[in-house]
């Protein structure tokens, strides 16, 4: 039925009851014996499934007028009705599909008729509608439907989120189809735009807690040249299961540790800060040594998710370099490291690699690993084989040790089957040093010849740590 010239429909063309699920040209076309006329990249989101548009009327709503444009689309457009927004939002909800999944939203899109050539009130204050719809129904697409004199009333409209406006006496059935499509269309790719946003701010959030989680040596006063290098195998990861740290205590002793968690998850990853932050504690608490290794062990049986789970270890423990003589470091004054330039470390293994001692111009010598004990979480702490003794270590003059994880050594080399190993990686840092590379750049191009090696990144965690006496104050890298 036309409408009338004030451009609402005559009251009894006006049928609530009766348009609650009206007909769609669809259904009719069948019935008549043809098809439906097709439409390029059609309404519907399949044929068999025609597109269901929610009209939210008013009073002034012209039902008929509607139904007109739908029939004159050539699209497959069912129609459905809801007196007012309230009513609307309730059908409009989402309720939660399986495993609490939102489910499918019943309407492709909501048609909001404003037309009320009455209302006189500016454009803002006619959006109250609008602005509960959204509320209640955020990921629906919406299209407006106005006056002429609406047409301010329309752009306000879409400035406050909704995709589209149609004027209604401007409106013909292919318009009002292409209005629909497009609103879709709108609404997916600013959902897509959302996510996007969503996830480049989780990303940075996550990037920021990482960031804070690798530690900050504390090394002041110790005259040490400390160069760290830290690679998760994770992709878009900043923190892996490896870890590391060293700090130097109130008596000049320095402590240093580095340490794989087995796996490449956030559960490594987090398991992994634990136990450096539950390391530096036990250090600055006094503790050292077997029974250092021994709390560590019970702080991994308690964080760890499965008794699968265990870590590699190496630690460090550098004697000062002219202790006291008050101190208790001296009791071992007469021992060789006591002439100048010498120094005395201890180091223990905890299934770990061990590491490389680099002394000046010389060839990288692999450090033993005869007293090395089992992985951190291997035995249980009462188990006799669970014990972790120290090895001795004289340090000559301008000494490098190098730390590093087995992220490092178990690349593979060429096409083959065939890896790194730590022999391999003490043949490659010889060349390197052969060649006048130090601290970063010696660690730098060790890592590059590796991925090179590889035939490309490494898909484990990789930590280097190269600790050098260093005259000099304290150089980080």
């Amino acid at each position: 039925m036309p409408a009338t010239g004030d451009g609402r429909a005559p009251r009894a063309a006006y049928r609530p009851g009766a348009l609650t699920e009206a007909r769609s040209p669809h259904a009719e076309a069948i019935e008549a014996g043809h098809s439906p006329i097709p439409h390029p990249r059609a309404v519907a989101g399949t044929p068999d499934a025609p597109f269901r548009l929610l009209v939210i009327e008013n009073d002034f709503t012209d039902a008929a007028f509607l139904e007109q444009l739908v029939t004159d689309s050539g699209s497959a457009i069912e129609l459905h009705w809801a007196q007012g927004v309230a009513s609307a939002a309730t059908r409009l909800a989402r309720p939660a599909g399986r495993r609490g999944r939102p489910r499918d939203a019943e309407f492709g899109c909501v048609l909001l008729d404003l037309a009320d050539p009455a209302d006189q009130r500016g454009p803002l204050q006619g959006l109250e509608g609008l602005q509960e719809l959204l509320k209640h129904a955020p990921q629906t697409a919406v299209v407006v439907l106005t006056d002429a004199a609406g047409a301010e009333l329309g752009a306000a409209a879409v400035a406050a989120g909704a995709q589209d406006f149609l004027i209604r006496h401007e409106t013909d059935g292919p318009l009002l189809a292409r209005a629909l499509r497009y609103a879709v269309e709108r609404k997916r790719a600013d959902e897509s735009q959302r996510r996007l946003v969503e996830a480049e701010l989780r990303g940075q959030e996550n990037a920021r807690l990482q960031r804070h989680l690798l530690p900050t040596p504390l090394l002041d006063g110790a005259g040490l040249s400390f160069t760290r290098r830290y690679r998760p195998g994770r992709s878009r990861a900043l923190l892996g299961g490896d870890f590391y740290d060293a700090v130097r205590t109130d008596d000049g002793t320095v402590h240093v540790v580095i340490g794989d968690v087995c796996g490449h998850g956030p559960d490594e990853a987090a398991l992994g800060v634990a136990l450096r932050i539950a390391w530096r504690s036990l250090v600055f608490a006094g503790l050292t040594g077997q029974a250092l290794l021994t709390t560590l062990q019970h702080v991994l049986e308690h964080e760890r998710r499965s008794d699968e789970i265990f870590a590699t270890l190496c630690m460090l423990v550098l004697s000062p370099a002219h202790p006291d003589p008050d101190s208790p470091v001296r009791a071992e004054a007469d021992a060789p490291a006591d002439r100048p330039g010498r120094e005395r470390a201890r180091f223990y293994l905890a299934g770990h690699p061990s590491p490389l001692l680099l002394g000046p111009g010389g060839t990288p010598t692999l450090l033993s690993a005869d007293q090395a004990g089992p992985a951190l979480g291997l035995l249980h702490c009462d188990d006799p084989g669970a014990s972790w003794p120290a090895e001795e270590l004289i340090l000559d003059e301008g000494w490098s040790l190098l730390l590093y994880t087995d992220g490092l050594v178990e690349g593979r080399v060429g096409a083959g089957s065939r890896r790194l190993g730590q022999d391999g990686l003490v043949e490659l840092i010889g060349d390197h040093q052969a060649g006048g590379l130090t601290r970063g750049r010696l660690v730098d191009s060790a890592i590059a010849e590796v991925e090179e090696l590889n035939g490309g990144a490494l898909t484990d965690d990789v930590a280097v740590l190269l600790l050098e006496r260093n005259p000099a104050p304290v150089i980080m890298g």
